[in-house]
């Protein structure tokens, strides 16, 4: 049980300090300069979380084992941040920014988990869209 609870434990903690650090980059900033640094800091912790990790690490027998999505993900991850920092700096709330697209997100992979990984969309998934949608109505109401 603690294998299935610890992974989602460390997102939730990590998205909460990600939503804060991202919210507290400085407005005058440039948020792809912000990220070099929050990279070199990524690639120095995993290097060393690597090494400590596996016994007989081999660094580039690993790298040999690459396909697109390591690229494709970096890619993804710089569109994700940026896109955080500059939600924030246009005035969107740290209490609403993460829910209005973790709504959307949630909406769109029960279709894409339908279309390309032939998940089964059930009537609590459809209960699930809806309350999303109704939420993200309640949220953004003035």
């Amino acid at each position: 049980m603690i294998n299935y609870i610890w992974p989602i434990a460390m997102i939730i903690f990590a998205n909460i300090f990600y939503q804060i650090c991202a919210k507290s980059v400085p407005s005058d900033m440039n948020p792809f300069a912000s990220l070099t640094i929050t990279y070199a800091v990524g690639t120095v912790i995993s290097l060393v979380f690597y090494f400590i990790l596996n016994k007989n690490a081999d660094l580039i027998a690993e790298y040999g084992k690459l396909n697109w999505a390591p690229f494709v993900l970096g890619l993804v991850i710089v569109f994700l941040e940026v896109g955080y920092i500059y939600a924030y700096k246009a005035g969107w709330p740290v209490s609403t920014a993460q829910i209005v697209q973790a709504a959307v997100v949630a909406v769109a992979l029960i279709f894409i988990g339908l279309f390309f990984y032939h998940e089964i969309i059930t009537w609590k998934k459809l209960m699930g869209i809806a309350m999303c949608l109704g939420g993200l109505f309640f949220i953004n109401m003035k």
